[in-house]
C-alpha cells in the first residue's frame, strides 16, 4: 500500500467523493471482502460490493486475493493507498489565471503549495521511502522588523544555496513559506 495517491483524474475524484465510497475505503484500509465491509458498515454485501467496484475501476482499491467460501469465489479487497490528494489542477484556475509572481503576495504561496504537493506525490510513485525532512514552528515578528527577517531568511537561504549548490550529491528541493497564522484550535 502507498502513502499517497495524488488524483490528477476528475473521474477518479468523482468515485472517491461520495460519503459511502470514503467509508468502504476506509474500511479497506486493511485486507477485506465485501461481506466483511458491509457487516461493519451495517450495509448489504450487494450494495458494498457495487461501491468496491466502482472505487477498483478508478484505481483507489484493488483486488489483494480471493477466496473460496462455501463454493463461492470472494475477493478481498484493499484501499491502494494510505492518503488520497486531490490535485488543485481538478478545479484549474478560475478568472485569466495569471497570478502575481511576487514571492509576497499569496498567490505564489499557492502556486508553491501546488508545485510542493505535486511533487511529493510523484515522489511516492517512484520510491516512498526517500530521504526527506519536514521543519515546521512557529515565530512572531513584530510589524516594525518585518522587512529585517525578510533579510535574515533570504540571507540565510542565499547561504544554504551558495554553500549546498554544487553539482555533486543528491538534489532536493527547498521550499519555505512564510504565512499568518490564523486562530485556528485543534480541538
Amino acid at each position: 500500500m502507498r502513502d499517497v495517491l495524488y488524483l490528477e483524474a476528475r473521474e477518479q475524484a468523482e468515485t472517491l467523493l461520495k460519503p459511502q465510497r470514503i467509508e468502504v475505503l476506509r474500511q479497506l484500509a486493511e485486507p477485506r471482502t465485501c461481506t466483511e465491509v458491509a457487516a461493519r458498515l451495517d450495509q448489504t454485501p450487494q450494495r458494498v460490493y457495487y461501491h468496491v467496484k466502482q472505487l477498483v475501476a478508478a484505481g483507489l482499491a484493488e483486488q489483494v486475493a480471493q477466496r473460496q467460501v462455501r463454493g463461492i469465489t470472494e475477493g478481498i479487497y484493499q484501499a491502494v493507498a494510505r492518503s488520497y490528494w486531490l490535485s488543485p489542477r481538478l478545479v484549474g484556475r478560475i478568472g485569466d489565471g495569471r497570478r502575481v509572481r511576487d514571492e509576497l503576495s499569496l498567490g505564489y504561496l499557492l502556486d508553491l503549495m501546488e508545485e510542493v504537493q505535486a511533487d511529493i506525490a510523484a515522489l511516492d510513485r517512484a520510491a516512498p521511502e526517500l530521504p526527506s525532512i519536514g521543519v515546521s514552528g512557529e515565530i512572531r515578528v513584530p510589524a516594525e522588523r518585518r522587512q529585517e527577517f525578510l533579510h535574515d531568511l533570504q540571507s540565510t537561504l542565499r547561504d544554504l544555496f551558495t554553500r549546498y549548490g554544487g553539482a555533486e550529491g543528491d538534489a532536493f528541493k527547498l521550499a519555505v513559506a512564510c504565512y499568518p497564522k490564523g486562530d485556528h484550535t485543534d480541538d
